[in-house]
């Protein structure tokens, strides 16, 4: 993961919703208007269900759940399985508490498996041994904790870090990298698979294809590390592979062109193999600066495309990915990255591409002097009122979970009162399908509590409280959004007006049914 390098490093990890409703209170009236209206009273009408900014409709939010190292989760290694799934289920519902709807978490921290595989060794982060069976298969439960709570699950894999051992005899012996020594590149104290190599992309692809198969993940989740971060490792000894299959270009261009390759590849597996699943990258937050290319970002910081190979603008041209997440770690003002000069760079590159815009939020960073304007519980909130600038921007994901639970500052209090005052339907990526349900059912009133049939296809439904009479506006925002539940029924808080959608698991939302609650 990414620890305290402010321009040389990231983090990555992921969370999000609950099946029991979310308690928000009485929701926005709205004004009443006709349904039919001509030239003036149109106008009126319109300005009362344009989309209001702070209340989206459709936005992601996440957080990264890191098991490398025992970052997040588990707290440590050794921990028996009661406490384990304890110790999640509190991330979880911390992560629904602030009307969350999304997780990314790690179950391939370094070519280990935080599920049974056929394919890789357990990893050591559940049990302290490297190989070494838990007793069972955390996948399942991971999965589905995460979606009854109404958090899309997201399964994130370091694609190329083979071990933080470098001695390749202490690795199980079913391990890759000790199968097949001649795969991996020892840089610093760890081991690397080589990029270059088909017959890496080609485990690594079906590794990921493995478990979309077996497992009912909702996306694949790429972190930025890609060839290792330049720092004391020394050179990356690929000269063998480059010498075999360069195809007359530079090194430098000839390793982006592994990564894209393996980039496109998943892209095509993960897909074929289920369209519903999507695929994304959280890539370092520099693509490049203007001193590298007119075209990149005014920054001075490190560029991902130089020094790591990874260039974000590629897949984003050639949508070999159905989100990026940039991991924006740095505050507003700041000269090398400035947090306000990033955003924007980042939404034009987006524009028109059909490729979903989230950025990633240094919540660790909350609370620690690696800049003053972190010690500002403000500064993340800001960041956020800051997005609503650039209509590209889907969402946010915050690293990591571990802060999400010791809120320092009361940072992401800040950031949920601000922002997260409703709850959000997860944007909709046209390219992933889905059919929108058949509407629920039956909608009736038991005392209080609203109930209905449910609808075949639907994971969660979405309750709106809205005006008696006039425009409902549940189209525009979220301003009369209430609750997504997952199951079929909501205790309703006031009497009114509620609406009732049943949404497919990518949130393709059904037509609406309404239901009366009188007062008690």
């Amino acid at each position: 993961m990414r620890t305290g390098r402010p321009l040389f490093a990231a983090v990555t990890i992921a969370v999000v919703t609950t099946g029991a409703a979310y308690a928000l209170g009485p929701a926005t009236s709205g004004t009443t208007t006709p349904k039919k209206t001509t030239g003036k009273a149109a106008s009126a009408a319109t300005a009362v269900c344009a989309p209001d900014a702070r209340y989206p409709k459709r936005q992601l939010r996440g957080v990264w759940i890191a098991t490398v190292r025992n970052i997040d989760w588990p707290s440590r290694t050794g921990l028996s399985q009661d406490r384990q799934k304890a110790e999640y289920v509190k991330i979880l519902d911390s992560a629904a508490k602030r009307r969350m709807n999304a997780v990314f978490v790690q179950v391939r921290p370094a070519s280990d498996a935080l599920y049974k595989s056929s394919l890789e060794p357990w990893t050591q982060y559940l049990t302290g041994t490297a190989g070494k069976d838990p007793g069972w298969d955390p996948l399942p439960f991971l999965i589905a904790e995460a979606q009854k709570r109404g958090l899309e699950f997201h399964a994130w894999f370091n694609p190329y870090r083979a071990s933080y051992d470098a001695n390749v005899g202490r690795l199980p012996a079913s391990h890759p990298a000790r199968v097949h020594p001649d795969w991996v590149v020892k840089y610093g104290d760890r081991l690397y698979y080589n990029p270059g190599l088909p017959q890496v992309r080609e485990h690594v692809t079906k590794v990921i294809t493995d478990v979309v198969k077996r497992y009912d993940v909702d996306g694949v989740h790429f972190d930025d590390y890609f060839y290792p971060y330049p720092g004391g490792g020394g050179t990356f000894d690929d000269k063998a592979a480059f010498t075999k299959y360069r195809e007359g270009r530079s090194l430098a261009d000839w390793r982006r062109d592994n990564v894209n390759k393996l980039i496109a590849q998943v892209d095509k597996a993960v897909h074929k193999t289920r369209p519903s699943v999507k695929f994304g990258i959280s890539p370092f937050g520099i693509w490049r600066n203007k001193a590298q290319d007119p075209t990149g970002s005014a920054t001075s910081g490190m560029s991902a495309y130089d020094s790591i190979y990874a260039d974000a603008r590629h897949w984003i041209k050639n949508g070999t990915v159905d989100y990026v997440m940039p991991q924006l770690y740095w505050p507003r003002g700041l000269k090398v990255a400035d947090y306000k000069a990033l955003v924007p760079w980042w939404a034009k590159e987006v524009k028109g591409t059909g490729v979903d815009l989230y950025i990633g939020q240094a919540l660790y960073r909350v609370g620690t002097r690696d800049d003053k304007a972190w010690t500002k519980p403000g500064e993340l909130s800001a960041h956020l009122t800051l997005n609503r600038r650039y209509p590209q921007v889907d969402g946010d994901v915050y690293f990591s979970a571990k802060q999400l639970l010791s809120n320092p500052l009361k940072a992401i209090d800040r950031v949920t009162a601000d922002h997260y005052a409703r709850p959000a339907l997860l944007p909709l990526i046209k390219e992933r399908g889905g059919q929108a349900p058949a509407p629920p059912a039956g909608a009736k009133t038991a005392g209080a509590t609203i109930t209905w049939t449910p609808s075949q296809g639907a994971r969660s439904y979405a309750v709106y409280r809205v005006p008696d009479q006039g425009e409902t506006c549940q189209d525009a925002d979220a301003r009369n959004l209430v609750a997504v539940v997952t199951g079929p029924s909501y205790p309703a808080a006031q009497p009114g007006t509620y609406v009732v959608t049943a949404l497919d698991r990518l949130h393709n939302e059904s037509k609406p049914v309404t239901v009366k609650v009188p007062p008690v």
